[in-house]
């Protein structure tokens, strides 16, 4: 398919590292043309390594409407004494060679992506961020392959996005193909495997293992109208009923289940019923409604 947005790439001097000699180039020429951030850090500082990362991930996400450039205060005293930098990471940002914003310490990534709005006049979504909605939207319409190729795209541009990468995990299960699904998600560091979307590839990929091995629906349910109180052939019966693709039906065995003997085989329909919402996503209609019934259960 078409590039979504462009190539999908900042141009390849959207982050760079300058010095006294080369600053009123770097950064007040260049920011004639567009908004130029300057990060002063220092090797030895910890929040630096915070920030710069985060910071150098929104302006590439920006394609180009916003530069950054990189000064090791250690190695550009002078520079930072004309700036008045008395703590690392300080930021400045530069519009039309002057100082117009700035910051100091380290912040959350929502934050330094509403800086980099601000220097851009951009409140809208960025191009990734409206690739990733269109790969959300194709997901949801059932065609994995189509979002898995916009989030291929994605990740040439952000290589570390959460989304895109939890998204195309999604999609290797849509697919079926659940031992590369594993691979790739257990082969993730350890912070991206914490991240959101990545714990929603992988509760969808253990609902689908599961799926491999559930019993025939109609035989299940043959047991529970024998035996209400068989519980495990609600379990069996839930995970059937999910490869089939009729949640509120799963659901509702699993919440059955909560309804008579809630401790059964410690908790095991809760925490099923977790699973599926991790799976899901927390702003999913069905996810929404089924946690409301599971409070009102466990509460009443």
């Amino acid at each position: 398919m078409e590039p979504l947005i462009g190539e999908m790439t900042a141009p390849a001097d959207v982050v760079r590292e300058t010095d006294t000699a080369g600053f009123a180039e770097d950064v007040i020429q260049a920011s004639q043309e567009v908004p130029v951030i300057v990060d002063f850090w220092a090797p030895w500082c910890g929040p630096c390594k915070t920030l710069g990362p985060a910071l150098e991930k929104a302006v590439k996400q920006a394609g180009g409407a916003v530069r950054m450039v990189k000064v090791n205060v250690d190695e550009n005293q002078q520079l930072a004494a004309q700036l008045r930098v008395q703590s690392i990471p300080a930021v400045f940002a530069f519009k039309n060679g002057q100082p117009v914003d700035g910051f100091v310490g380290a912040l959350p990534e929502s934050q330094i992506k509403s800086f980099v709005q601000r220097l851009t006049g951009d409140s809208g979504p960025s191009p990734i961020e409206q690739a990733l909605e269109q790969a959300r939207q194709a997901a949801e319409a059932g065609d994995a392959e189509m979002a898995m190729n916009i989030y291929g795209q994605v990740l040439r541009a952000d290589p570390q996005n959460a989304v895109a990468i939890g998204g195309l995990a999604q999609g290797l299960v849509a697919l079926g193909n659940l031992a590369e699904a594993r691979e790739m998600i257990d082969g993730l560091e350890p912070a991206m495997q914490g991240e959101a979307a990545v714990q929603s590839a992988r509760a969808a990929l253990e609902l689908a293992e599961q799926a491999g091995d559930a019993g025939d629906a109609a035989e299940l349910l043959a047991r529970i109208e024998r035996d209400p109180a068989d519980y495990e052939a609600r379990m069996e019966l839930s995970t059937a009923l999910m490869a089939q693709n009729r949640r509120e039906e799963a659901v509702d065995q699993l919440l059955e289940i909560i309804r008579r003997d809630r401790q059964w085989n410690e908790e095991a329909a809760r925490k099923q019923l977790l699973t599926l919402f991790d799976a899901w996503g927390p702003t999913d209609e069905l996810t929404v409604a089924s946690r409301r019934r599971l409070s009102s259960m466990l509460f009443s």
